[in-house]
C-alpha cells in the first residue's frame, strides 16, 4: 500500500508539472500581445520620430497635435473629408472638397488649411529649420474628385512648405505647365499604340498587268518591201 501511495504521489506531481508547463506555453503569446498593446496605449501622445533625425525635429509633432489639426480642418466649409499622414519628417494633409470646385477654389481652401495647421503648429517653430536642426516639411493636398481623376473637371492643388522655405508655394498639379508639350506627348503615345500597317499579298500591285510580254522580232528589209 505504501508503494502504491508513493507512485500515485509521483504521478500527481508529474501531472501538475505538465499542466503548469502547458498553461505557461499557452498563455505566453497572449501575455506578449497584451504587453505590446499596453505599450502602444502608454505611448499615445508621444512624439513620432525617426532614428535618423535624432537631435532634430524638436519640438516634435505629437498625436494630440494631429488630432487638433484634424478637428480644425474639418471646420472649413469646403472640406468634405480630411486625412493626415506624418511620415519621417513630412506632415501631409489630404483634403477632399466638393466635386464642382475648380483650381481657384482649391487654392483658397489650401490656404485656409495652411492657416488651420499653423494655428496649431507655429510655422516658424515646426516648419522652419535652423543652422543646427532640421524641422518638418508640410504638404497640403486638395482635390475635388477622389475616383474619376481622368475627367476634365479634375483639379488637384498642392501647397508646399519645406523647412528651408520662408513662405509656402501653391501648384496646380492637374494642369500641365506646358500645355502644347503635354498634348504632343499624348499624341506621340497614341500614335505609338496604333498598329503599323503591313503589306498584304492580296493588296500587292503588279505592274504591267501580270502578263509576260512576247518578244518582238525586227523584220528584215526583204519582208518589209522591195529593195532597190
Amino acid at each position: 500500500m505504501a508503494k502504491k501511495s508513493k507512485r500515485s504521489k509521483r504521478k500527481s506531481k508529474r501531472t501538475a508539472i505538465i499542466f503548469w508547463v502547458c498553461l505557461i506555453l499557452i498563455l505566453t503569446p497572449f501575455m506578449v500581445l497584451g504587453w505590446i498593446l499596453l505599450s502602444a496605449w502608454l505611448d499615445t501622445g508621444s512624439p513620432i520620430l525617426g532614428e535618423r533625425y535624432e537631435g532634430d525635429l524638436d519640438p516634435a509633432i505629437t498625436k494630440n497635435d494631429l488630432d487638433s489639426i484634424r478637428t480644425s480642418v474639418r471646420t472649413i466649409p469646403e472640406v468634405e473629408n480630411v486625412e493626415l499622414e506624418l511620415a519621417t519628417a513630412t506632415l501631409r494633409v489630404y483634403a477632399d472638397v466638393d466635386d464642382n470646385a475648380n483650381a481657384e477654389n482649391e487654392k483658397a481652401t489650401a490656404q485656409s488649411i495652411y492657416q488651420a495647421v499653423t494655428s496649431v503648429l507655429d510655422a516658424g517653430t515646426y516648419f522652419t529649420q535652423t543652422e543646427t536642426k532640421k524641422m518638418y516639411d508640410l504638404e497640403i493636398h486638395v482635390y475635388n474628385l477622389a475616383k474619376n481623376r481622368d475627367s476634365d473637371e479634375f483639379a488637384y492643388v498642392i501647397e508646399t512648405k519645406t523647412s528651408s522655405m520662408t513662405e509656402p508655394i501653391l501648384n496646380v498639379v492637374s494642369e500641365p505647365i506646358d500645355a502644347a508639350l503635354a498634348q504632343q506627348l499624348r499624341d506621340n503615345v497614341e500614335n505609338r499604340d496604333k498598329p503599323t500597317p503591313t503589306p498584304d499579298e492580296s493588296n500587292e500591285i503588279t505592274v504591267g498587268g501580270g502578263e509576260e510580254a512576247e518578244p518582238v522580232q525586227e523584220e528584215n528589209g526583204e519582208s518589209g518591201g522591195e529593195s532597190n
